[in-house]
Order: structure tokens, then sequence, then C-alpha cells
């Protein structure tokens, strides 16, 4: 048979957003009705028990999966599974290791079953589990179709994760002052829930907790320089001073992106103020990686090495208005 239809149930729905329908909410094996309308929804189907669950069209699927760059060596967890679809994509077309987790039991064995026809049910799970028990330890990619305030219920869990996991979110972000590192709107046709023939998805990368203060030592000719960095952190979004001696430059550009970081600052060392471009992978309280100092001829590369002395705290952003998408590769 061709790809398993992917039919994803929506938890209760937010009327601000979706005034025109009710869907039940299934949480932690607890059903609350939200009816807004008896009408029926146009495109949701039932599962046991008269659990209403939404399909996701293939063609979005193909692009959350794309757009977290998901491969062979990956391991995905797909919190409410429904039929299946995303975890055998994942592991179909991709190569990659999936667990689907779901309390509806109909749409289990639909899901199992599909991965036995498809012929990847030796990297293709589902079981019967509450998502916000669910392990996720393990986890590189994380996909959801959860309304915002279950997303904000898991976000502390998703941070508290591995620096460099994937989180794709189909139509909802989190809603909270941590904005997505990428947004891709695309056309879905006969779609009726949420905005009408759109599909948003929304890629999240666990950052790195790099706020606090480090300390390197770099080579000078035959002199070595001591280097001082303050970093203030709001998600992946960094902001700092570098010290090298006594004389201190902001930083004027940061990118952070998982566990990898790179920089750049104009720094005054022995009389002349040279560029210094850093580039690194944090693990622990360590960064290591490379500096390139000078421009042109004078240009030159040595290995860089920073430790951390004082943790600080990654700001979660309260008491600003949310970042904008301007940041965003769409």
């Amino acid at each position: 048979m061709g790809p398993a239809r992917r039919c994803r149930r929506r938890p209760a729905v937010r009327a601000r957003r979706e005034t025109e329908m009710g869907l039940v909410e299934r949480v932690g094996g607890r059903l609350a009705m939200a009816l807004l309308l008896a009408a029926p929804v146009a495109g949701a189907q039932e599962g046991e028990g008269d659990v209403v669950y939404v399909p996701t069209p293939q063609h979005v699927v193909e692009e959350m999966l794309e757009l977290a760059k998901v491969g062979p060596a990956d391991s995905l967890v797909d919190l409410g599974s429904g039929d299946g679809r995303i975890v055998i994509t994942a592991a179909k077309k991709h190569g990659a290791r999936g667990l689907g987790v779901d309390l509806d039991r109909y749409l289990l064995k639909l899901a199992n079953d599909n991965a036995r026809k498809e012929g990847v049910a030796d990297r293709a799970r589902f079981l019967e589990q509450n998502l916000f028990e669910t392990d996720l330890s393990a986890a590189t990619v994380i996909t959801t179709y959860l309304l915002p305030e279950m997303n904000q219920k898991l976000q502390p869990k998703f941070l508290a994760l591995r620096p460099g996991t994937r989180i794709v979110a189909h139509d909802y972000d989190f809603d909270s002052n941590w904005t997505p590192d990428a947004r891709k709107v695309m056309d879905a046709p006969g779609k009726t829930v949420g905005e009408p023939g759109k599909s948003y998805i929304f890629l999240y990368v666990v950052p790195a907790r790099i706020a606090g203060e480090w300390r390197s030592q770099v080579r000078h000719g035959r002199a070595t320089v001591p280097y001082e960095f303050r970093f203030d952190q709001e998600f992946q979004f960094v902001e700092g001073m570098a010290r090298a001696g006594r004389r201190e430059a902001k930083i004027p550009e940061f990118r952070l992106e998982g566990d990898r970081l790179e920089f750049t600052a104009r720094l005054n060392v022995r009389g002349r103020v040279v560029d210094h471009r850093f580039a690194g992978n944090v693990k622990g309280g360590v960064i290591a990686g490379t500096l390139a100092i000078g421009q042109g001829a004078a240009l030159h590369q040595q290995p860089w090495t920073a430790q951390l002395v004082k943790a600080g705290e990654m700001s979660d952003g309260t008491g600003r208005p949310p970042r904008q998408y301007r940041h965003l590769k769409q």
C-alpha cells in the first residue's frame, strides 16, 4: 500500500483560534468535551470511543521531517501519534528509528499494522502512553501537533533535553518567548482545522546553556593572554562582553544553534585592535573549537577552549514582548 495516512488527534480547542468546532481532549487517560458547535468537523475522523482526530497532509509530514533534517542516526518520538504517519515516514524515507505514543488503542493498533505493512515494524514502534510521562531523553527529534497550552506544559521538559535536539511543531508554536529557529508556511488544500488551507511548521532547536562567565588563554606569538567572556542568554539568543587582558569589548554578533556557537569581537591586544572569530561546541562547562585572529594575509587560526567559571541563568524573556520572526530561516 502507499504511505499510511497520518491522522492526528487534537486536544481541546482554544476558542479564539478555532471557533468553528468542538473536539475531544484526551490527556492523562481522561476525556473532556469542548463542544462549541454541534456540526461535525470537516476532515476530522473518529477513533475508538468517538475521539476526534484530524489528518495531517502527507506532504506536510514530509516537510516537517525535511526541516528537522531527519536521518538514519536519528531517534524520533511523536507525541500523540495517531495512525503513525510521521514515525513510519521517518523510518521508511529517512532511515530513522521512531516511537509513537498515544492513548487510543484503536489508533495504536492501526499504527502498528501500518508499520508492518510498510516493512518498518523493526524501526517504528507505537505504545500506549501518556505523552507527558514519556521518556524523551534518547530522542534527537520530537514531533508534536498540540495546542500551545500543551506545548507550554512540555517546554521545561524539552529545554532539559540534550542541546541540539530538534522539536517540530505543526500548526501551533509554543506561544511563549522561546521563538522557533525556523518557520515554514505551506498550502494544505482541504485542511479545515486551524487556518483553512494552510499548515504552519515550527522548528525549535534545544540550546546549550552558556549563560555565565568563561575564561580562556590565547597565544599571541610567544605570549599567552588571558581572555574572559560574559554571556547573557535568552534561549538561543545570546549577548555579551569579551575581555582581552584589561580591555573589554561588546560582542556584536553571536549565533547559537544547539551546542554549536559562533561569535565575533574586535579586541585590543597588545596595543592593536584585532578581529576575533570564535567557533566551538559546548559540552558541560567547556567550549572547544577554534579562534581565527586578524584578516587577509595576517589571519591565523589556533585551537581555542574556554572554561565556565560562574554559571548564570538562562532568561525566559519574562517581562518583554515576544521576539518577532525576523531571525527565522523561512
